[in-house]
């Protein structure tokens, strides 16, 4: 393949290959590192810890979702870099910013870089915020006991003083450098850091001195956020928060007890209310083919039924998220019969949501790379 085409963008550099059309597009950071290559089969994305993740078709046709190895990875890692070499001349002064990397110190010197920055991996975004910068407030789930998760079950539920928050955000930063471009919010994490009330506060002014004129975004559940008060949101609005993202699950009372999962669904008509006369942008989580087959017709009309009754805009948007059992929780060892087709479920629940007028959005867990 030739060089097709150099793009010099403002947040990142492209570089097109092919013969007589485009075959390989190489999209690089600010820092001159790969974050998104792809061809006519497959596309591969980089983790900010260094790891290739690719998705795309096998050989048979089906759905490929693979983290590379490390040969695979050093491998490809040498190959862009190379083709990144023939560009050299047309890169001009960024030509310094790719040529400088290593395969290894793509790989294995950004993520001990990464590790330092954050001392437990992000595990889980909602997809509008995969391009957030991540800013762990929190570690872990005040809760942590649902019976479908596994994303906190690796660490306690700990929140940093404002003194440790900002020597993290300090390290985010130098891992990102000029990479910091193609990040369009700030996303504080882990599973429910607002549930930390006040202590809150000093750590939004800190992330927002440290990203200026980026909003920002949080995980919240119902059962700790029902109880703050309606100026409560208020005040985080005005501290520049502007989306939450509340894993509802089901409108079904019944599954969400077999979910072990807290709070009542009549609970969210006034909390989702008090968020958004406060001004908040809200992304609601439901789970597809949760339960399985016993629960499937309940668990769509109540889910059905609850969003009718929400007072929702068009900027809010429901995510739909199809339910995997991941192995070692509980939900997976009590093994409830599957929806029999959870692509065709999906499709069923994504029509049903949007005649009651409202925006939704696949939410596969199985996709996200930070």
């Amino acid at each position: 393949m030739r060089l097709l085409r150099v793009e010099p963008l403002p947040a990142s550099t492209v570089l097109a290959f092919g013969d007589d059309a485009i075959e390989q597009v190489i999209s690089l950071d600010r820092e001159g590192r790969p974050f998104y290559v792809y061809d006519r089969e497959r596309a591969w994305k980089r983790g900010l810890d260094g790891r290739l993740h690719v998705r795309g078709r096998d050989a048979s046709g089906r759905r490929l979702r693979k983290t590379l190895s490390r040969p695979e990875a050093l491998r490809l890692y040498g190959r862009w870099l190379d083709a990144a070499a023939v560009a050299a001349e047309a890169l001009g002064p960024r030509a310094r910013e790719i040529l400088r990397w290593t395969p290894e110190a793509l790989l294995d010197g950004e993520g001990r870089r990464y590790r330092a920055a954050y001392r437990w991996p992000v595990s889980i975004l909602p997809p509008d915020a995969y391009l957030d910068v991540v800013l762990q407030a929190t570690y872990g789930c005040t809760w942590n006991r649902c019976t479908f998760c596994a994303f906190y079950r690796d660490r306690p539920f700990q929140k940093r003083d404002p003194e440790a928050f900002r020597d993290h955000v300090e390290a985010v930063r130098a891992l990102l450098g000029r990479g910091i471009a193609l990040r369009k919010g700030i996303f504080l994490a882990d599973g429910n850091a607002l549930a930390l009330g006040e202590a809150i506060l000093p750590l939004f002014d800190i992330a927002r001195a440290a990203f200026p004129g980026r909003s920002l975004a949080a995980f919240l559940d119902l059962w700790s956020g029902s109880k703050k008060a309606p100026d409560w949101w208020r005040r985080l609005f005005d501290r520049g928060l502007r989306k939450v993202a509340i894993g509802v699950e089901s409108g079904d009372p019944s599954l969400l007890r077999t979910l072990n999962k807290p709070g009542d669904p009549r609970e969210l008509l006034p909390f989702v209310r008090m968020l958004k006369e406060a001004g908040l942008a809200l992304r609601l989580i439901f789970l597809v083919g949760a339960g399985g087959a016993p629960f499937r017709e309940a668990h769509l009309s109540r889910s059905l039924d609850l969003l009718a009754a929400l007072p929702l805009g068009p900027e809010d948007v429901v995510y739909l998220s199809p339910l995997v059992p991941e192995p070692g929780t509980p939900y997976a060892a009590a093994a409830p019969e599957p929806v029999e087709d959870l692509d065709a479920e999906l499709i069923r629940w994504a029509s049903s949501v949007r005649r009651l007028g409202l925006r939704v959005s696949r939410y596969d867990i199985r996709e996200f790379v930070y």
